[in-house]
């Protein structure tokens, strides 16, 4: 049996790919920072494949610490990691000029160095099996600057970066790395914007994104993938 992990998995995207992981045979590990929630994505993990192996860690990825005791704890339980999905993060929009001092060092945390500490703390095994697929969940803002992005699309365009670079360095190892970035998508990011459902994008197409980049033959890998709604932005 396979093994993945996702970041930020208590709802939303992550919760999705979690869920669609699940049903395809994978055991999971996921992470959130609110115990409840946390507790109810792992049962509605688990409601999807009763076979499968659901780790449910309560972890704030914006704490280098807790990354590092999050990656100790999967390797303490799986014995490979086969998808690592990079999905952690916060959004929140505002003008450089008026946005809250210290903004910019709290999404990075969250947004950046999460996947940073995570992954390099994982690559080790996978450099040793060369196996594994890594996904950074960027956004349409880590390639378009957006009026009121703010820090939220500095961290955004930093985490495409950083996930570009992984991919050139994992190439000798045939690690397979790959940028997804969704525009808005009905999450609980977008709570309190009054538009019809219709209009932003499922989670579950995110996830089965996911599922069939991986699902390639493992030497072909999708470097970057940018989604958005029909009507487009919002």
């Amino acid at each position: 049996m396979m093994n993945a992990v996702i970041t930020g998995a208590s709802k939303g995207i992550g919760k999705a790919i979690a869920e669609r992981l699940a049903r395809e045979g994978f055991n999971v590990a996921i992470c959130a920072r609110q115990e409840a929630a946390l507790q109810a994505a792992k049962e509605s993990i688990q409601a999807q494949n009763a076979a499968v192996t659901v780790l449910a860690e309560q972890v704030d990825m914006g704490d280098k610490s807790q990354v590092l005791a999050f990656a100790e704890k999967i390797k303490s339980t799986f014995s490979s990691v086969d998808i690592l999905v990079n999905n952690a993060g916060i959004f929140i929009p505002g003008a450089l000029n008026e946005e809250a001092d210290g903004l910019l060092e709290q999404l990075m945390a969250v947004n950046v160095y999460s996947a940073y500490h995570l992954t390099r703390s994982l690559l080790p095994d996978m450099i040793t099996k060369r196996n594994g697929h890594i996904f950074n969940l960027c956004s349409v803002a880590s390639h378009k600057a957006y009026a009121n992005g703010g820090s939220y699309s500095i961290t955004k365009h930093a985490l495409l970066g950083f996930s570009r670079n992984l991919r050139e360095e994992m190439k000798p190892h045939g690690i397979r790395v790959t940028s997804i970035s969704p525009g808005a998508t009905l999450t609980a990011s977008w709570d309190g914007f009054e538009a019809p459902p219709d209009r932003m994008m499922p989670p579950e197409d995110i996830a089965t994104i996911v599922w069939t980049a991986f699902s390639l033959a493992k030497q072909t890998v999708v470097e970057d993938i940018l989604l958005r709604p029909v009507l487009g932005d919002i």
